[in-house]
């Protein structure tokens, strides 16, 4: 078991990690009757696969004895409505490092293969943006 996740009133939850007891809290979002005060499922699976790829990156980086630190990704999540899923994630990836051609393609290649990518159904689009100094 990794977690607990218990329903709590007004259309929120909180989940508890077992191993570390770090707790998440979300809320429905305002367009599907909640109060948007905390990430929504949808947007963990959103940010998950952000946090998923930069982790990848992280540890191709180490092996490369290359440091990502100030790496960051900024996620984009588009909802459809018929059947309510997520349409579509876009990760754009602002690495602040000047690295050789070779290596970013290395480090982008690691990031699209990441657990979570490779879970998400086929029919949700999936862009990922990359940028280097």
């Amino acid at each position: 078991m990794i977690a607990k996740v218990l329903y709590k009133e007004g259309l929120r939850t909180q989940a508890k990690h077992i191993q570390s007891g770090n707790t998440i809290t979300t809320d429905a979002p305002i367009d599907n009757n909640g109060k948007g005060e905390a990430f929504s499922p949808t947007d963990l699976v959103a940010s998950a696969l952000a946090s998923c790829m930069l982790t990848i990156m992280g540890i191709k980086s180490a092996q490369l004895n290359i440091s990502l630190e100030g790496t960051i990704a900024e996620v984009e999540k588009i909802m459809s409505s018929s059947p309510r899923r997520i349409a579509q994630i876009t990760i754009h990836i602002k690495a602040p490092l000047a690295l050789d051609k070779r290596v970013q393609i290395m480090l982008e290649k690691a990031a699209l293969n990441c657990p979570v990518a490779k879970s998400l159904s086929e029919d949700l689009i999936s862009k990922t943006h990359f940028s280097w100094l």
